[in-house]
C-alpha cells in the first residue's frame, strides 16, 4: 500500500501517516473501542464504491477525534482524541487497494507485538527499509535485558523495600500504615519518568510500560491484600505513556514510537481490566519529541546556508526532559565515518558543541557523555542510564569518553556491562551485528558483568544467550578485577611503534606482471619505488603477489620526469579514477573527488606515509610486526624491504629478544586485556598495548636464550608456511588452541589433523612453552600465574617504570636510535661517549696539530 501510493505522487510522510491512522483504527475494532465489524463492513462498502472511500474514511475519523454519532457506520463513537486524528485526510484509493485494507483489517490485531511492530512498521513505510521487511529487527529478550537492569532492578528493590515494610506494619497491627506505604510506593511509580533520547519507533520504551505495568500489577494485587483498594484511582493515577519520553529525529519513526506505546497500554488495559477505559481513549500528552538530541543551533532545525553551503550556527547541546531513567539505542556509527555519513559541517558543529569530546569517539558515546553529565549534576532526578553501543566501546576513543566520569572526585559507576552481545535478529543477506550493553548509576558501586558464553538461534525470533556473571569493581574497559586502563605511557618503546601506511587508492597496488610494465628493471631508481607490500590478511591467511609503488619523497615533476610509465598508471588509476557498480552507476572514488586537501593536491603519495616510523626502520634489515585486528595475537619478524599496511603494526626492532617478550604468554594476556576487540577479533593497538608495556630487566644471558627460542619460532613456522601451501597462521594457531584446550591429537577433524601433522604444532606448543618459561623467569614471576595475577604484576610494574622515568631513568629498548632523537642531554652526551669511546681519550691527550706555515 505504502509503496503504490508513493508511486502516486503522495509524500511518503503523508501516506505513512494515513497508513498508520488506518492500522490504529483495526486495533480499536478488535479491542471493542469501535462497534463489532464496523470498519471490515465500511471496507466492503467502500471497496464496491471506491470514490465514497475518503469522505467516508474522514467522517469516521472526526467522530473518533471528537466522539459522537457517525453516519458512515451508523453508530456513536467513543472519544479517541490524541494527535492521530486531528489530522484525517484520507486519500483515494481505488477498489483493489481497499481491497488489501481489507484483507488486512479480517487479522486479528489485538495481540500484536508492539515490541517488533514498530520496526516492522517503520521498514514497511520507509522506501530504504522496505526491501528487507521484516528480516531487520531487535529480539525482544535483548532489549528487555537492558530495560531490566537500568529501570526494573532499582524499582524492583524499592518494592522489595517498600513490601518487607508493609509487612512488617501489618503484623504489629498497624493496617492503616502498611496501606499508606503500598500506596506511596505506587504513587511514586506512577510518577516516575523513563527516556530514551534517540527513541526510533519505541521499542525500549514499550518495554519500559510493560515491566512496569507488570510490576504496578503486583502493588495493585498487594494493596488489595491489604484491603487498600479503595484508595487508589485507577483511571487517573497509574502507569501509563505519559511517563514515557522520547527524542526522534525521523518524524515518522517518532510517530510510530507513540502509536506503540498507545497500543501497549490500551492491550495491557483489556487484558487486566476488561472494560474500556474512560474518554477519552488517548490523551495528547506530546511526550515523543521530533528534534536532534545531541545538537541545536540558532534557527534549528534548519541550517543556515552560506555561500551555498549549510551552516550550524552557535552550536549547543540541546536540553532533554527530565527524567529518572534514561535507557536506548543511539544510532551506531564510527567515530571515523560521522563526517563522512553525517556531513562536515554537521560533524564541525557536532564536535564544537561537544569540546570536551574526542573526536574519533563513535557517534553514540555523546549520548553516553551527555546522560553521564546529567547523572552526576547536582540535585539531578536521574538515578541510572543504560545504553546499547557498538562493542567497541571498551576500545581507547571510547574509553577517554567513560574515565572522566568514572574517575571524578564524585564519579559515577558501571553497575552492569555486557562487553559483546548479538543484537538485530539478521538474515544471509546481512551483516551480523554485536553491540556491548553498558548501565552506569552515580557513585562508587561494585558492578556485574557478563560475558556470553553460548548463542543459539540468534537469526531466529527466540535466541537463547547463556551468560557468565562476574561481580566486582567493573573498569571502563568492561572488565572485572585488575584495572589496567590506569596505566601510562612509557618512554622506553618511544618512536619505535606505529601502524604501516594508508594507501587511500587500490590504483597503487600493482602484480609483478604490472611493475614490468611500468619500468622495472630499466628505470634506474625505480627498484626503490615499486616494493613488496603485505597487509593484514597476508600475514595471517597467504600472501597475496603484489607491490606497491611507493614514492614517497618525490615532488610530481621528478616523478613524470623519471618515471613517465608510473605516473601514468597513478595519474590514471588514483588521480583521476571512476568506477561503474553493479547498477551502472558510476562512482568517482579518484583523488580529484577526495574532501582533504592534502590527498586532493598530493594525489601521488599515500594518504598517509608514517615518516616517522619511515625513520625508525631506515637501518634495520628486519622489524616485528603483528596484525592489528585478528583472532590470535602473533608476532613475526618481516624483512625490511617489506612496507607496512595500516592493518599491521610494526615495531621497529630487530633482535629476537623483544620479538621473544612480545610472542609471550605474558604480552598476549597484557594485549587482550588492554586492547579490546573488534565483533569478535581482539585488537592491538599501539597506544594502549605497546606504549605503557614494561618489557623485563633481563640480563644477557636471558636476553640471549629468550631471543635465540624467538628466533627457532619464527623460522618454524616460516618454514612450514613454505612447505605446505594449505598452511595459514590463523589455522595453526587454531590448532594449537585446541591442543591447549585439551584436545588429544587422535579428536581433531581430518582438516584439524592434517594442519597439526604438516605444521609441526607438537614443536610450535613447545616452543611457546619454552619462550613463556624464560620470560617468566627474565620477570622474576612463576610460570604459571593466572591470568589476573600477571595483569597485577604489569600494572604495578608499569607504575614503578613511570616513577624511573619520571627521576630520569628510561630503559630505552633501541637506545642507540632512541637517545638521539628523544634523550635528555646528559643521554646524549653518554651516548656520544659510549659510542667515541678511546677515540675521545686519544684525541683529549693528543699534541695539537701544526698549521701549514703558508
Amino acid at each position: 500500500m505504502s509503496k503504490a501510493l508513493e508511486e502516486k505522487g503522495h509524500a511518503t510522510e503523508e501516506v505513512a501517516m494515513f497508513l498508520m491512522r488506518m492500522l490504529f483504527t483495526m486495533f480499536a475494532e478488535d479491542v471493542d473501542l469501535l462497534p463489532k465489524d464496523c470498519f471490515k463492513e465500511l471496507l466492503k462498502d467502500c471497496a464496491a464504491k471506491p470514490e465514497i472511500f475518503p469522505g467516508m474514511m474522514e467522517d469516521l475519523w472526526r467522530a473518533m477525534d471528537e466522539g459522537g454519532f457517525t453516519a458512515t457506520i451508523r453508530e456513536k463513537v467513543k472519544r479517541f482524541n490524541g494527535e492521530f486524528f486531528h489530522n484525517r485526510r484520507a486519500l483515494k484509493l481505488g477498489r483493489e487497494e481497499i481491497g488489501e485494507l481489507a484483507a488486512a483489517a479480517a487479522y486479528d490485531w489485538k495481540d500484536v507485538e508492539p515490541a517488533i511492530f514498530g520496526t516492522f512498521l517503520e521498514q514497511a513505510l520507509d522506501p530504504t527499509d522496505r526491501r528487507r521487511l521484516g528480516a531487520h529487527y531487535t529480539p525482544r529478550a535483548y532489549v528487555e535485558r537492558l530495560v531490566i537492569a537500568t529501570v526494573i532492578d532499582p524499582l524492583r528493590v524499592e518494592w522489595d523495600n517498600a513490601r518487607s515494610t508493609a509487612d512488617r506494619q501489618k503484623s504489629e497491627g498497624k493496617g492503616d500504615a502498611a496501606i499508606k506505604t503500598v500506596q506511596a510506593f505506587h504513587d511514586k511509580l506512577s510518577d516516575i519518568r523513563v527516556l530514551d533520547p534517540a527513541c526510533g519507533t519505541g521499542n525500549f520504551l514499550y518495554v519500559s510500560l510493560e515491566l512496569m505495568k507488570r510490576l504496578e500489577g503486583e502493588v495493585l494485587e498487594a494493596l488489595n491484600d491489604l484491603g487498600g483498594q479503595e484508595a487508589l484511582a485507577y483511571e487517573s493515577h497509574t502507569v501509563d505513556p505519559h511517563q514515557f519520553l522520547g527524542l526522534e529525529l525521523n518524524p515518522r519513526a517518532a510517530a510510530i514510537a507513540e502509536l506503540v506505546l498507545w497500543i501497549g497500554h490500551l492491550q495491557w488495559h483489556f487484558r487486566n481490566r476488561g472494560a474500556a477505559p474512560s474518554e477519552p481513549i488517548l490523551k495528547a500528552f506530546h511526550n515523543i519529541e521530533n528534534r536532534d538530541a545531541v545538537l541545536t543551533w540558532d534557527g534549528y532545525p534548519l541550517p543556515k546556508m552560506v555561500d551555498g553551503k549549510d551552516t550550524y550556527p552557535n552550536p549547543r547541546r540541546p536540553d532533554w526532559p527530565k527524567a529518572d531513567y534514561i535507557v536506548g539505542n543511539p544510532p551506531f556509527v564510527g567515530g571515523k565515518d560521522i563526517r563522512a555519513r553525517m556531513g562536515s559541517a554537521y560533524a564541525k558543529a557536532l564536535w564544537q558543541a561537544h569540546k570536551h569530546m574526542n573526536e574519533s569517539a563513535d557517534f553514540v558515546m555523546n549520548w553516553w557523555d551527555r546522560s553521564a553529565d546529567i547523572l552526576l549534576k547536582a540535585k539531578s532526578p536521574l538515578k541510572r542510564f543504560g545504553f546499547v553501543t557498538t562493542n567497541s566501546i571498551s576500545q581507547v576513543f571510547q574509553r577517554r569518553v567513560m574515565e572522566p566520569h568514572l574517575n571524578a572526585k564524585k564519579p559515577l559507576s558501571i553497575i552492569m556491562a555486557i562487553p559483546d552481545h548479538p543484537w538485530t535478529k539478521v538474515t544471509r543477506d546481512s551483516a551480523a551485528v554485536r553491540i556491548a550493553m553498558t548501565v552506569a548509576q552515580a557513585g562508587k558501586h561494585d558492578g556485574v558483568l557478563l560475558e556470553v558464553t553460548a548463542e543459539d538461534g540468534v537469526e531466529t525470533d527466540s535466541p537463547v544467550i547463556l551468560l557468565e556473571e562476574f561481580r566486582g569493581k567493573v573498569n571502563s574497559d568492561l572488565t572485572v578485577g585488575v584495572d589496567v586502563t590506569g596505566s601510562v605511557k612509557l618512554r622506553a618503546g618511544l618512536g619505535i611503534c606505529a601502524p604501516g601506511v594508508k594507501l587511500h587508492g587500490a590504483g597503487f597496488i600493482v602484480s609483478p606482471s604490472q611493475t614490468r610494465q611500468l619500468g622495472l628493471g630499466h628505470r634506474p631508481g625505480l627498484e626503490n619505488h615499486i616494493r613488496l607490500y603485505r597487509n593484514g590478511k597476508d600475514l595471517t591467511d597467504r600472501p597475496r603477489d603484489v607491490r606497491v609503488i611507493d614514492l614517497f619523497g618525490l615532488g610530481v615533476d621528478d616523478l613524470r620526469n623519471r618515471f613517465p610509465e608510473v605516473y601514468q598508471h597513478v595519474k590514471l588509476e588514483v588521480k583521476e579514477k571512476i568506477v561503474t557498480d553493479d547498477k551502472g552507476e558510476q562512482k568517482y572514488v579518484g583523488r580529484d573527488w577526495n574532501n582533504r586537501d592534502y590527498r586532493r593536491e598530493n594525489w601521488w603519495l599515500f594518504g598517509e606515509n608514517v615518516p616517522d616510523l619511515r625513520k625508525a626502520l631506515a637501518d634495520l634489515p628486519r622489524y616485528i610486526a603483528t596484525v592489528e585486528t585478528a583472532k590470535h595475537r602473533v608476532f613475526q619478524f618481516l624483512d625490511a624491504s617489506i612496507l607496512p599496511d595500516n592493518m599491521l603494526i610494526a615495531i621497529a626492532l630487530s633482535d629476537g629478544f623483544p620479538l621473544g617478550v612480545l610472542s609471550s604468554r605474558f604480552h598476549v594476556i597484557w594485549a587482550l586485556a588492554q586492547g579490546g576487540t573488534l565483533e569478535d577479533r581482539p585488537r592491538y593497538s599501539k597506544s594502549l598495548c605497546f606504549d605503557p608495556f614494561p618489557f623485563p630487566d633481563a640480563h644477557d644471558g636471558q636476553k640471549t636464550n629468550i631471543g635465540a627460542i624467538a628466533e627457532e619460532l619464527d623460522a618454524h613456522r616460516k618454514r612450514v608456511l613454505a612447505y605446505h601451501g594449505h598452511l595459514t597462521l590463523t589455522g595453526l594457531y587454531n590448532v594449537l588452541d585446541r591442543l591447549r584446550a585439551g584436545a588429544k591429537p587422535d579428536e581433531l577433524n581430518d582438516k584439524e589433523r592434517r594442519i597439526f601433522d604438516d605444521g609441526l604444532v607438537v614443536i610450535l606448543n613447545e616452543l611457546h612453552g619454552r619462550l613463556d618459561a624464560a620470560v617468566a623467569e627474565a620477570y622474576g614471576w612463576p610460570t604459571d600465574l593466572t591470568e589476573e595475577e600477571v595483569l597485577a604484576h604489569f600494572v604495578v610494574l608499569n607504575k614503578e617504570r613511570a616513577r624511573e622515568e619520571a627521576r630520569g631513568k628510561v630503559r630505552w629498548l633501541r637506545p642507540d636510535y632512541q637517545i638521539k632523537r628523544f634523550g635528555s642531554d646528559v643521554e646524549r652526551a653518554e651516548q656520544l661517549e659510549a659510542d667515541l669511546g678511546e677515540m675521545i681519550v686519544a684525541a683529549a691527550t693528543a699534541p695539537k696539530p701544526n698549521f701549514p706555515a703558508e
